[in-house]
């Protein structure tokens, strides 16, 4: 309980300076909310009025401690754009979108990257392997942009496999188990893009962990007991060749959160990446700091959830 105090408020002083330096990015950026809610060319008396009722003529200082102290009230603010509705409810509203990809490009990364990691730790250097190992680099290294307008191309548009866009199909009304199932059917295609790179990366650190864990002494003697290769596989060497998995999937919440923003954008996704995108387009600073907030958040908690995976595949870590 100690350690989960101690890494807490380690985290306060990271998200504090991540809500500072956003907010100062936010100010210097050329335009505000007032240009994006009555466009250009309008009545100078008129924008003036409405950065007065926004407040965004008061002082930066002013304005920062203005909306921490709302913060630490538990006050999100309200958006500019957005009908002024609260930014927790906005969020809120397309938090349960994003988790449900994000959620499901994790499982299809760390399950495949597992499998076939180990697939190719087996017999390493051989024509598995090798074709393994040249996909999995191939993978990693396509822009997620670039595959997702491919696969809407290919995939959706000429092939006809997926929906194109949207998380429901909008022309039908399905309830029941027809509804998740549609929301299924338009989730495989962003979920996968999504999830090419970091399966191709948890595919070649499963391997190299597994290659190195199957030529230690134990794995020698458990042979020499008769044990069959998989169960040595299994239950022997894949435990002892997974914390640097879970050290990459730890690290790699808070990227993708960033490549969600492109996957859902092309995909009509609607989730917080797609609001987000909208809040930097608008200068929607209560909005968009809401976000950062929110995602800052996330990562933490993936960082400490990745050291409390850490002792319970090996008991011999211990936090105190």
């Amino acid at each position: 309980m100690g350690y989960l105090v101690r890494r807490l408020l380690q985290t306060l002083p990271t998200i504090a300076a991540i809500l500072v330096v956003t907010f100062v990015m936010v100010q210097l950026a050329p335009g505000d909310a007032v240009d994006a809610l009555a466009g250009g060319g309008g009545d100078e008396a008129y924008y003036d009025y409405l950065r007065s009722y926004l407040q965004l003529d008061r002082p930066l200082l002013e304005q920062f401690f203005s909306y921490a102290g709302h913060l630490l009230r538990g006050d999100l603010g309200i958006s500019f754009v957005q009908g002024g509705r609260p930014v927790a409810e906005l969020i809120g509203e397309r938090m349960p979108a994003t988790l449900l990809l994000i959620g499901t490009a994790l499982l299809i990364a760390g399950a495949g990257g597992l499998v076939l990691g180990s697939l190719a730790a087996r017999r390493p250097f051989g024509p598995f392997d090798m074709g393994i190992s040249t996909t999995a680099l191939i993978g990693y290294s396509l822009p997620a942009f670039w595959l997702a307008q491919l696969a809407l191309i290919a995939l959706a548009f000429r092939a006809g496999l997926f929906p194109i866009q949207g998380m429901t199909e909008a022309r039908a009304d399905y309830s029941g188990l027809a509804h998740y199932l549609d929301v299924g059917r338009h989730l495989v295609l962003p979920a996968l893009v999504l999830a090419t790179s970091d399966l191709a990366l948890l595919t070649r650190v499963t391997r190299a962990g597994l290659i190195q864990e199957l030529d230690r002494d134990y794995v020698r003697t458990a042979k020499g007991l008769g044990l069959r290769e998989r169960e040595v596989v299994v239950r022997h060497a894949l435990p002892n060749a997974l914390l640097p998995v879970v050290t990459v999937i730890g690290n790699r919440v808070g990227l993708l959160f960033t490549v969600t923003v492109i996957v859902e954008t092309v995909f009509g996704w609607p989730g917080l990446g797609t609001l987000l995108l909208q809040a930097a387009q608008t200068r929607d600073r209560p909005l968009l700091l809401g976000m950062v907030l929110v995602v800052a958040a996330f990562v933490a908690l993936a960082n400490l959830v990745t050291d409390m995976v850490y002792g319970w595949i090996d008991p011999r870590i211990r936090y105190d």
